[in-house]
């Protein structure tokens, strides 16, 4: 390989390992970021007082989450920080899904909680939480929490080293798209019909 060509590899390899290193929200210049004509700003800006709801609500009877999120609270833009409360009723799921942007630190405040992840190499980690314990998922991979008693709710908090983790849920994004029924038929080793009727049970 001629010196310019390994100079311009070299070059474009390094670009490659800066922009992988760069794992979070764009760092800031400024002490915090306001939304574009906002009028002059006070205390309130920085507080986010929705979850107060959550005080005397009776529990759902689904699967519930609340987030503080960029969207939610503009004041987290630039602060790489957000917030999701997570309520279970007795038997309930948060489906698999993904956060591309954040691992997910999770907080069981009350009941118990199944959970998992799966790793890039197809291995499930798993635990069975237990009022006041931790568990952390990995950037980007795909994990669950399933709430396996049936009479007791739980509630956990959620905290993302991003203001914006995203979430991924892969039910919806697989069987509620507008990807071709033979192309899923063909992904999962299965026929059309077969899709057709998870799709119509997602709808349900």
């Amino acid at each position: 390989m001629a010196f310019g060509k390994k100079i311009l590899f070299l070059i474009v390899t390094s670009l490659a390992i800066a922009q992988m290193a760069i794992s979070g929200d764009p760092d800031i210049l400024t002490d915090f970021v306001l939304p574009p004509n906002s009028p002059p700003i006070d205390s309130n800006f920085f507080t986010f007082t929705t979850f107060r709801s959550l005080v005397s609500a009776p529990v759902p009877p689904t699967f519930k989450v609340m987030k503080a999120t960029m969207e939610q609270f503009p004041a987290l833009n630039g602060q790489s920080v957000s917030y999701a409360v997570l309520i279970y009723p007795g038997g309930s799921v948060n489906p698999v899904h993904t956060h591309p942007r954040s691992a997910e630190l999770l907080f069981l405040t009350q009941g118990t909680l199944e959970v998992g992840f799966v790793d890039s190499t197809n291995k499930l980690y798993t635990q069975s939480l237990q009022t006041g314990d931790i568990f952390v998922f990995p950037k980007g991979l795909v994990h669950f929490q399933y709430n396996a008693d049936v009479k007791n709710p739980a509630l956990a908090i959620s905290a993302f080293g991003s203001a914006n983790a995203g979430t991924v849920s892969l039910p919806n994004s697989m069987f509620n798209s507008t990807i071709d029924d033979t192309v899923l038929a063909l992904s999962f080793k299965t026929d059309v019909a077969t899709i057709q009727k998870l799709k119509s049970g997602l709808k349900g």
